[in-house]
């Protein structure tokens, strides 16, 4: 089993090397997408069908208005939400394709710009477009060489590729594919902001002159495993947990003794809310704290950023 296995894997990337790709046919497809003023449809039935939809979600994803359409689905009715300045994407290994033959000719009436991936281009779908992109193999993985295996693993790579180039044209950037992912990961490390999850109530500020007893029943209180010392309103040192267990290791340890005692003097803090919460993560992780004091430019506190928060709302290094 793990020879065939190879074997599948070993055909189905040698078909892709070996793709029949002509360089001034597809810079033509690239600039017939390009042009197109409406949404490039994506059309196939069966597998190709299948392969179609991941098609037109990746290149929707990645800058090129898409949507997938069955043909069948098409010829009752669906047909409407296709307009002339659409282009299409005609997906058929064949090119036989019986509902895709009589639906394309209604679709070429509108004035749609045709392109078609199929193994032969005198398919009678590939004479009904405007471009064409080879899917010829040598044969299927499949042993009976009917079932579409090599054929569909071609097909998807090529909507990936012009998927890329595509990308590559319209100059796509990291915060443009942020901004069609806003929930997944890079979305929320471009536009999440260490305001939208900084604490503001029931925040752990002390005085100078507090002892180390109140300053410990505030730090439990907040739940943030920090208190934040202020003096005129200003932040000038934070004690932490860290601060707490080293300061009951030492031999002076006094429950009456000031909070600021045995804090650290020079707190790290951020003055921009809008810092991106992902730059607060690294900054966090550089200083190796837990918790992060935002202020004004006065040292005025504003609120307080805890490590959790930010592995809560998604956010990694």
């Amino acid at each position: 089993m793990l020879t065939t296995a190879k074997e599948v894997l070993h055909q189905e990337a040698q078909a892709l090397l070996n793709a029949s790709l002509e360089e001034k046919e597809l810079e033509q497809i690239i600039q017939c997408i390009l042009d197109t003023q409406g949404k490039l449809i994506v059309m196939g039935v069966g597998k190709s069908g299948l392969i179609g939809a991941k098609i037109a979600a990746t290149l929707a994803s990645t800058g090129t208005p898409s949507f997938f359409v069955h043909p069948t689905e098409a010829l009752h009715g669906d047909l409407g939400m296709i307009e002339s300045k659409d282009s299409i994407l005609a997906i058929s290994y064949s090119g036989e394709s019986d509902e895709l033959k009589v639906v394309l000719p209604h679709i070429k009436a509108k004035g749609c710009k045709i392109i078609t991936m199929t193994k032969d281009p005198q398919s009678s779908i590939s004479k009904l477009g405007d471009h064409f992109l080879s899917l010829h193999i040598a044969h299927e993985a499949c042993p009976l060489n009917t079932a579409p295996t090599t054929s569909t693993t071609l097909t998807l790579a090529l909507g990936d590729a012009l998927a890329v180039c595509l990308m590559k044209k319209r100059n796509f950037t990291h915060s443009d594919f942020a901004s069609f992912h806003p929930g997944g990961s890079l979305g929320k490390r471009l536009f999440l902001k260490v305001g939208d999850l900084m604490q503001t109530q029931n925040l752990p500020l002390i005085s100078t002159q507090t002892p180390l007893k109140e300053a410990i029943i505030t730090m439990s209180k907040a739940r943030l495993g920090s208190a934040f010392i202020l003096q005129d309103g200003a932040l000038v040192a934070i004690l932490s947990d860290g601060d707490l267990r080293r300061a009951m290791m030492s031999e002076c340890f006094d429950l009456g003794a000031l909070a600021i005692d045995f804090a650290s003097k020079s707190p790290k803090a951020c003055q921009d809310p809008n810092l991106l919460a992902y730059d607060a993560l690294r900054l966090m992780e550089e200083h190796k704290i837990q918790v992060l004091a935002i202020t004004d430019a006065q040292g005025q506190i504003l609120g307080a950023l805890h490590l959790h928060m930010l592995i809560e709302a998604g956010i990694k290094s």
